[in-house]
């Protein structure tokens, strides 16, 4: 009898392992879409650093110089120096 309990002990460690490894948190699927997840988040910070950059430049030209003042004040606004004509053409 006890040759026979050790292997059948044995058998069922195995098999409790084998099912951790394919079912269950930190299974193979799991580590698997884990790793997914992990790549989207990624490019999406990355994608978000980008428009930080673009915004803080903006910002530190804003603090430092005139020229990106005008231009807003002209584009979005549609400001005009004195004695300039505003021409809007329409299609």
């Amino acid at each position: 009898m006890e040759k026979r309990l050790v292997p059948a002990i044995l058998i069922a460690l195995l098999a409790v392992f084998h099912a951790q490894l394919w079912i269950g948190r930190g299974s193979i699927p799991s580590v698997r879409e884990m790793k997914q997840r992990l790549d989207q988040q990624l490019a999406k910070n990355a994608q978000a650093k980008l428009a930080n950059d673009q915004l803080a430049a903006e910002v530190r030209d804003l603090k430092e110089g005139l020229e990106i003042v005008e231009e807003k004040a002209r584009s979005e606004l549609g400001m005009v120096k004195p004695n300039e004509i505003f021409v809007q053409v329409t299609p």
